[in-house]
């Protein structure tokens, strides 16, 4: 009873010694791009809200800090495809930097990913249940560490039964995360065109005034502060 019960919760056992196991746990194209983008995707929902909300009544800097953002993007994803032209057979931050810095370079980056994979998760998870609980009325507050736990429970047997497994789950909520923030960004964007020259003498005249106010170097540190709380998330 005990055996198909964990069969059931986390899958059939694995043999790592399979030759054919690498084949049958690699991803397609449009899971690994999933599986990639579950970070940012979950980086995104409170990253930017950390990021503008440190900036506080310096809104000018918003502008700036968006440019910082896409740019931060390009250039993960330049790195992420330099990786994959050099390590075609699959790798991750521990076989890069083992092969091509050392192995304790190698053991020093897959200590640092695990501390990120925990506090990513921790993060992504709080951050979310604020955003749900913040919807219900305030009777349902007691109910949200429960919400946690049971969250990370989930993920957990999810990841415990494969990669593919807990990748598939998220197709449907990546797939619904892209198209609606699209439309979101096609008619906030469009629907703001003609009011361009308008919202550019704003940010002109608010960043002069900040500039004059705090200083170039208090200035920077406003936007350095706000791009490390969650720009760079």
């Amino acid at each position: 009873m005990q055996s198909k019960l964990s069969r059931f919760v986390f899958g059939p056992p694995k043999d790592v010694k399979d030759p054919d196991a690498f084949h049958k746990l690699s991803l397609v194209a449009l899971l690994a791009w999933v599986g990639l983008g579950a970070d940012g995707l979950s980086s995104s929902s409170y990253g930017p809200d950390e990021a503008y909300r440190a900036l506080g009544e310096h809104t000018s800097l918003a502008f700036f800090l968006a440019i910082s953002m896409a740019l931060t993007v390009l250039i993960i994803s330049y790195g992420y495809s330099r990786i994959i032209e050099q390590f075609p057979g699959g790798g991750g931050g521990y076989v890069v930097a083992s092969k091509l810095l050392g192995p304790r370079v190698g053991v020093v980056s897959g200590a640092a990913l695990l501390v990120d994979y925990v506090l990513t998760i921790t993060t992504s998870m709080a951050s979310g249940a604020d955003a749900i609980f913040s919807m219900l009325p305030p009777t349902a507050q007691p109910y949200k560490l429960v919400t946690v736990f049971v969250g990370l429970a989930v993920l957990t047997v999810m990841n415990i039964r494969g990669v593919k497994e807990s990748v598939s789950a998220l197709v449907p909520v990546f797939g619904v995360f892209l198209a609606t923030h699209a439309v979101l960004l096609v008619a906030g964007i469009g629907g703001h065109l003609g009011d361009a020259g308008r919202v550019a003498a704003e940010v002109h005249t608010n960043l002069t005034h900040t500039t004059a106010t705090l200083g170039i170097v208090g200035t920077l540190a406003i936007f350095a502060r706000a791009y490390s709380l969650g720009g760079s998330a």
